[in-house]
């Protein structure tokens, strides 16, 4: 745990200038099996320290590998040296940042930190289930993973907090062959926010879900091609949040928009059907805590909701400090930084579409042609809004009930246009919070919500 000699440097902090000193220890354990054997077996701690200023409408920055006073007092000093030489030779003329008042969010318990070998024995036993009751698989991968990012925020105006953030995956993924010799593969990740010990405690719980994803794998064995073109679709909770992320969420980051994105010209305008609301989410979201919770940002930025769509209209942008000025919002704790030598970027929490009130089953009846997508493995979009996903798991829909299986499809569109489409949203929502955002630094992100039913592009064979 990061002791706190980080406090006792705010009396060096320059007067007049926002500045934010933090201390970092990035975790990460990891252990990959394939087939078997090891072939990945990572531990590793990255601590150090890093210092911002803003003056003049510039920042200052440094940071040193190294977590001690001495560091605390180096990088400090060369962040305020690097503020004022900015504002000296390139100043922007800029007004200083709104102060925040001062508060003091509470320190967070130390975390257990399980043995490599913990890691290695659940990944073992686990795999060894697979191996044993599907012999036919064409290859298995296990992983076993914990990481989390503990800081340490000291600020000039705003909240200082200590912040922990472990986070647990198990990760099993299988390849089967169709009859035609063409791999088709399935992957699941289990587990979420805490430490490993607190999401695995057993590997026998887990397998009623992995036989579930072995069932699921042999149907897409058998599956079919779906029909290329525009069609009514249900997209299930996960593929939701993929697009509530990569195709939404990136447009409406306020660098991104004062960059041009689609979102720079539609604020307060329609963007989406009456159905859609989209909030991207500090630490609880529908009465529940959220997968990743976060409570302050690196700034100091006390974390609050973002709310993005309401009932359709766009009615705000993710901010830190800098560009809630701009726009004339408030900063809701979106400036995030993966590691000690990163400054602050602004980053997407934990964000969802809101549930509405239909039921899955009756989403399902009320398409006489078209498809239940389930998961995706990767997408990407751009800031116009137009995106592409893969579908790694879903259904035909006919005559309102599922039939075959879907072998890997993509689908494609225009958010904004896609989203004027939804007619249908079910009452349940699915959190998905196992991968990174890669925004230039990696950053874990919880993202999710409800079917939607809608019609967008499908490719085919």
């Amino acid at each position: 745990m990061l002791q706190d000699i980080l406090t006792a440097r705010k009396a060096l902090f320059a007067t007049g200038a926002h500045t934010e000193l933090r201390g970092q220890n990035s975790r990460n354990r990891r252990v990959v099996l394939l087939n078997g054997d090891v072939v990945g077996n990572v531990r590793s701690d990255v601590s150090g320290i890093s210092a911002r200023v803003y003056r003049g409408g510039v920042y200052g920055f440094s940071s040193m590998a190294e977590y001690s006073a001495e560091a605390a007092e180096t990088v400090l000093k060369a962040a305020t040296e690097n503020a004022a030489f900015m504002d000296r030779h390139a100043p922007a003329g800029k007004p200083d940042i709104p102060p925040l008042p001062l508060k003091q969010y509470p320190a967070q318990a130390d975390i257990e930190d399980a043995a490599q070998k913990i890691y290695v024995e659940f990944a073992r036993e686990a795999d060894a289930y697979v191996a044993k009751k599907y012999p036919d698989l064409v290859s298995r991968r296990l992983v076993t993973m914990e990481d989390s990012m503990e800081k340490l925020i000291i600020v000039s105006d705003g909240t200082d907090a200590h912040i922990m953030a472990p986070r647990a995956y198990t990760y099993v993924m299988m390849t089967a062959q169709t009859k035609e010799g063409m791999p088709v593969e399935l992957f699941k990740a289990f587990g979420g926010k805490g430490t490993f010990g607190m999401n695995f405690s057993d590997p026998a719980k887990l397998y009623p879900e992995i036989d579930e994803l072995y069932e699921r794998l042999m149907q897409k064995r058998e599956g079919v091609y779906a029909d290329a073109g525009e069609k009514t679709v249900i997209l299930d909770g996960m593929m939701t949040g993929m697009l509530s992320h990569e195709a939404v969420g990136h447009t409406v980051e306020a660098d991104l928009v004062l960059g041009g994105s689609v979102a720079a010209h539609n604020l307060n305008k329609r963007v989406a059907s009456d159905l859609v609301t989209l909030t991207d989410f500090a630490h609880t979201a529908f009465g529940e805590e959220c997968p990743l919770p976060v409570f302050v940002d690196d700034e100091g930025t006390e974390a609050t909701d973002a709310p993005l769509i309401e009932n359709g209209i766009l009615t705000g942008y993710m901010n830190n400090r800098e560009s809630a000025q701009h726009f004339g919002m408030q900063p809701q704790g979106n400036a995030r930084a993966w590691s000690f030598s990163d400054e602050p970027l602004i980053r997407m929490r934990n964000t969802s579409i809101h549930p509405g009130k239909d039921k899955l089953e009756d989403m399902i009846a009320s398409i006489d042609d078209g498809y239940y997508l389930i998961d995706s493995n990767n997408g990407q979009a751009d800031t116009t809004g137009e995106f592409m996903f893969g579908v790694t798991m879903g259904y035909e829909i006919k005559g309102g009930k599922l039939g075959k299986a879907l072998l890997d499809t993509t689908i494609s569109g225009v958010a904004f246009d896609m989203l004027k489409t939804v007619d249908m949203v079910s009452d349940k929502v699915t959190w998905c919070s196992s991968g990174y955002c890669g925004k230039k630094q990696p950053m874990p992100v919880g993202m999710g919500g409800p079917a939607l039913r809608c019609k967008v592009k499908i490719g085919g064979r």
